[in-house]
């Protein structure tokens, strides 16, 4: 990894990119794109795509998506405490405690999760606190303090934890899903562009809005696209740490290399394809397999249209959805690298028709 690349790292997973807010997440990642690309493509909620090689017969999508997991506030009381909802999948057993993030068009604005003291709760009654049960602090006395903040009903709220290291091996933060995706398709791209690597189609390099609420920035870009093959990437669950079933849950492992999915959504000459790349490269690589649906924008890219063959490469992560989520730093340099051989290997022609 570059200098410049890390910097780019901890300036993009430190930014808040929440669900339906994520413009300046995306600016940040086009900002860094841009040399590497010929051209760009924002569509009308913000998917942002960087285009190689436009106008060629066939096409290829590699994929994350940008969007983080956030809280908006739904009720303000007259004594200045702050009422929340989901903006997909947020924790509320997490929450307590948390420092936040409250961006508002006057700028951000520091909160907690406050929650009662230990001494003061029945802890033979106690149970995991549900959303109806979370407020914020934010330090006001009155409602109209609160809105003399710029805060309102929909205002947007972020964990405000940042970007670390752990023991030289793992980052760990909020966010990695996915955006560590966002930053491991972006390197895909500079090293093309670095290698002067002419490749014989169209590659899209797209990060999607809006996967943590249905997939639907990836939804839309797949019917403006119509790409004949999408490699898509996010993160799936490191199995290792207590509480975890592997009987139900898989064997998966940070540090053993990317996660190929198998499932219905997969299409299967297109897997076969990148486990040959990983094969012949000596990448190392795990298996995974999925019931109905992978819970990616892989599952929005293959039955976009007519259907788009498609594909996961998977970044395994602890903690999931928590502020600590931990990755592998090998496991982000191998999916890099898989994605790059596997564009590599890509001839052009026969090879799409295979793949159909």
């Amino acid at each position: 990894m570059t200098e410049q690349s890390k910097a780019f790292l901890y300036q993009y997973l430190n930014n808040a990119s929440p669900t339906g807010f994520e413009s300046s997440g995306q600016q940040l990642w086009l900002d860094y794109l841009k040399p590497y690309i010929d051209e760009y493509i924002v569509d009308t909620y913000g998917t942002a795509v960087g285009v190689i090689g436009a106008g060629k017969a066939y096409s290829v999508v590699i994929e994350a998506h940008s969007d983080e997991i956030s809280w908006f506030v739904n009720y303000i009381d007259d004594n200045g405490y702050l009422f929340v909802r989901r903006n997909g999948g947020s924790d509320a057993v997490i929450a307590p405690s948390m420092r936040v993030n409250l961006h508002t068009k006057k700028g951000v604005v520091t909160g907690v999760f406050g929650w009662p003291a230990i001494h003061v709760r029945d802890l033979a009654k106690d149970t995991a606190p549900k959303v109806t049960d979370l407020f914020i602090d934010v330090g006001a006395a009155t409602k109209q303090e609160v809105l003399d903040m710029g805060i309102h009903v929909g205002t947007v709220c972020t964990f405000s934890d940042g970007l670390t290291e752990m023991n030289n091996r793992y980052y760990v933060g909020r966010a990695l899903d996915n955006r560590m995706g966002g930053f491991m398709i972006a390197e895909v791209a500079r090293q093309l562009k670095e290698n002067n690597i002419t490749l014989p189609y169209t590659l899209y390099v797209v990060n999607s809005v809006q996967e943590e609420i249905g997939l639907r920035g990836a939804e839309m870009i797949a019917h403006r696209l119509k790409p004949n093959l999408a490699i898509c990437t996010d993160v799936t669950h490191d199995t290792q740490s207590p509480k975890y079933d592997k009987k139900e849950q898989g064997d998966l492992k940070c540090g053993d290399g990317p996660v190929l999915c198998y499932g219905p959504a997969v299409q299967n000459n297109v897997l076969d394809f990148i486990i040959n790349v990983a094969e012949q490269q000596q990448i190392p690589f795990q298996r995974q397999a999925v019931s109905r649906s992978t819970g990616t924008d892989t599952d929005a890219f293959a039955y976009a249209s007519e259907g788009v063959a498609s594909a996961l490469i998977s970044l395994p992560l602890k903690y999931m959805h928590t502020t600590v989520e931990t990755v592998h730093k090998d496991d982000v340099q191998n999916v890099i690298r898989l994605m790059y051989e596997t564009l590599l290997a890509l001839k052009g022609g026969e090879d799409f028709r295979y793949i159909r």
